[in-house]
């Protein structure tokens, strides 16, 4: 089935949305990042942004369809982003998954560094977990962290082998994350809520490293 055209455009609505808050927060630094939403699954269709667009502006060209090969639908004279793989990874793997989100922020490229070694990133008891979904008392959560490969091919692989059910995201190293959810609500929640997690995380290593500085110094 193909998706009908009020299906596209409320898809591409909702992306507009999604991306204008985004924008706002400075999370597309230099036309980075990418946002998709699930239109068909069988066969799999998903809007997808447009390669090197402005994403704190709109424009009738922003976004394309694309199907499960990542491949335009229709003729078009635009480019999916080079990440589209990735997007359709998520779709395979997560059939229930409606949108995935894709940014580019200092914080989750800070922990993504610090936290190579380990190939994850682990927290326990912070409130905003629940904003994953996960409601356990004293919830602990690992999110895997992937090398940043420069073939996107070879990229997509390595995030298909560290993704789970459980936690909705994964991070590339010094690159940025991808997060993702039944539609573009949940995953626009999944997506402030690791971000949340990540800047706290940051920002606590900082005051404790100050804090034990004075500490020296007395």
């Amino acid at each position: 089935m193909t998706a009908t055209l009020e299906q596209r455009l409320d898809a591409f609505r909702r992306l507009d949305d999604a991306k204008l808050t985004f924008a706002r927060r400075d999370w597309f630094p230099g036309t980075s990042g990418n946002l998709s939403i699930k239109l068909e699954s069988e066969p799999l269709q998903f809007a997808v942004t447009a390669s090197g667009k402005d994403k704190t502006k709109l424009s009738p060209e922003d976004y394309l369809i694309v199907d499960q090969d990542s491949r335009p639908v229709d003729a078009t004279t635009l480019k999916p982003s080079a990440e589209t793989l990735i997007h359709a990874v998520v779709y395979k793997t997560f059939p229930k998954a409606g949108a995935c989100f894709h940014v580019h922020t200092v914080w989750n490229n800070l922990i993504s560094e610090l936290y190579f070694g380990q190939r994850a990133f682990s927290i326990q008891g912070q409130e905003l977990i629940k904003g994953l979904g996960i409601w356990e008392e004293n919830a602990h959560i690992t999110i895997p962290i992937v090398e940043n490969f420069a073939d996107i091919p070879t990229l997509a692989a390595e995030i298909e082998k560290v993704i789970t059910q459980e936690v909705p995201g994964v991070l590339i190293r010094n690159h940025g994350i991808y997060a993702w959810g039944g539609n573009d609500f949940e995953a626009k929640r999944h997506l402030e809520a690791f971000e949340f997690l990540f800047e706290y995380h940051a920002r606590w290593l900082q005051l404790r490293q100050a804090a034990v500085s004075t500490t020296t110094t007395n």
